[in-house]
C-alpha cells in the first residue's frame, strides 16, 4: 500500500479525455485537497452580491482525475472514506435561479429568490452561523458532494446532475465509515472528487449545502469483472435520525415534487418567526431532512420535512418552537 497527497489540481467538467494527475494501485490511500463549490469565487469575507456575480462555468471544481492501475471497463471501484478534515470556514447561499423554490410564486410576499449568504465559523468539529435572531450550531457530517469515474461517452459534460458514474449525489451518509462503489467504464477509470460540504439536509432544498473547502482521505481497491452500472453504497452504523428533538411539517400532494415543496415551504414559514424566510429557506437546505412518508394513498403523496431542534444554541427559541402549536 502506498499513501498519495494530490493538491487541489481540478477540472469541472466531465471529460474521459483528461489526462489523470496521479496514478494509484488498488489498495492504496490518497489524501485530496478539494476546493469548495464556487472555486474561491465565495471566500470567508464575501457578500451575498458576491453571488450575483457568480462565474458558473466554474462552479464544481473537482480534483483529479486519478487513473487507477488495471481498472478495465466492466470493473468497479471501491472508495473507503477514513477521514475529511476542514479549513475553518463554510458558506451557504440562495444563488437567483437555482433551488427547489427559484420558480415559485411563493406564499407570502417575501421573495426568496435571492442572492443571500451565509459563512458558518467551524471550530471543534462543527459550524456556527447566526440566522436572525437564532444561533445555530450544527455537527459536521462531511461529505463529497460530487464524487465519480469518467462517463463511457466522449466529449465534455456538465457536473451538475448525477449520472451513471456517480458525480452530483449529494448523499449526506458517504462520510467517514461509508464504503462507495463506483462502475468503470474507461480504462483507468479516472476518479474525480469535489463539491465537499460540512452538512447538509437531506434534499438541499436552496440547492446549497454547508460548502467548504477540505481535505479528504480515502482508500481505493479495485474490484473485477463485476459489472457495475452505476453507484451503489454501504453504510455502517447508518441512523434514519441523528438528533433527539424534530418539529416535523408534512407536504401533502398529488405529486412528490409539489408535496417537496410544501414541506420545505411548512419549516421556512414555522422558522419565519425568528428570522427572514430566505434565512429559513438557507438553514432548511442544511438541516431539514425530508423523508417520503407515504406513496400508496391515492391521489395523494406525503414528504415529510424534520428540522431538528438541537441545533438551536437559544433555549427560548427551543421553547417557543415546542409551543408553536399549544
Amino acid at each position: 500500500m502506498a499513501i498519495y497527497t494530490i493538491h487541489a489540481i481540478t477540472h469541472n467538467k466531465w471529460d474521459n479525455s483528461l489526462t489523470p494527475i496521479l496514478k494509484v494501485r488498488s489498495g492504496d490511500e490518497v489524501e485530496v485537497e478539494t476546493k469548495e463549490a464556487s472555486d474561491g469565487q465565495v471566500t470567508p469575507n464575501s457578500t451575498a452580491q458576491d453571488l450575483n456575480k457568480l462565474d458558473f462555468s466554474r462552479i464544481h471544481p473537482l480534483t483529479g482525475p486519478i487513473e487507477v492501475e488495471g481498472a478495465e471497463p466492466g470493473d468497479a471501484l471501491e472508495i473507503e472514506f477514513l477521514e475529511f478534515r476542514d479549513m475553518g470556514w463554510g458558506w451557504t447561499g440562495v444563488i437567483p435561479g437555482f433551488g427547489l423554490l427559484a420558480q415559485d410564486q411563493y406564499t407570502t410576499p417575501i421573495d426568496l429568490a435571492g442572492p443571500a449568504l451565509k459563512i458558518w465559523s467551524v471550530r471543534d468539529g462543527k459550524s456556527r452561523a447566526r440566522f436572525g435572531s437564532v444561533d445555530v450550531e450544527i455537527p459536521n457530517r462531511p461529505f463529497p458532494g460530487v464524487i465519480g469515474t469518467a462517463l463511457p461517452y466522449r466529449g465534455r459534460w456538465s457536473t451538475i446532475p448525477p449520472r451513471e458514474n456517480g458525480g452530483n449525489m449529494d448523499i449526506k451518509q458517504l462520510t467517514v465509515g461509508s464504503i462507495l462503489y463506483l462502475p468503470v467504464f474507461v480504462p483507468g477509470a479516472l476518479l474525480s472528487i469535489g463539491d465537499t460540504h460540512l452538512a447538509q439536509g437531506d434534499g438541499e432544498a436552496c440547492g446549497t449545502a454547508i460548502e467548504a473547502p477540505m481535505r479528504v482521505r480515502f482508500r481505493v481497491r479495485l474490484i473485477k469483472n463485476v459489472g457495475l452500472k452505476q453507484p451503489i453504497f454501504k453504510f455502517n452504523r447508518l441512523r434514519e435520525l441523528t438528533f433527539n428533538e424534530y418539529i416535523a411539517y408534512p407536504g401533502i400532494a398529488p405529486n412528490l415534487w409539489d408535496a417537496v415543496k410544501e414541506a420545505v415551504k411548512g419549516i421556512i414559514n414555522i422558522l419565519s418567526k425568528f428570522m427572514t424566510p430566505v434565512e429559513a429557506y438557507m438553514l432548511s437546505s442544511v438541516a431539514v431532512d425530508l423523508k417520503v412518508s407515504e406513496v400508496v394513498d391515492v391521489p395523494n403523496w406525503i414528504v415529510t420535512a424534520f428540522f431538528p431542534l438541537d441545533i438551536i444554541i437559544n433555549e427560548d427559541v427551543k421553547n417557543e418552537l415546542r409551543k408553536l402549536i399549544t
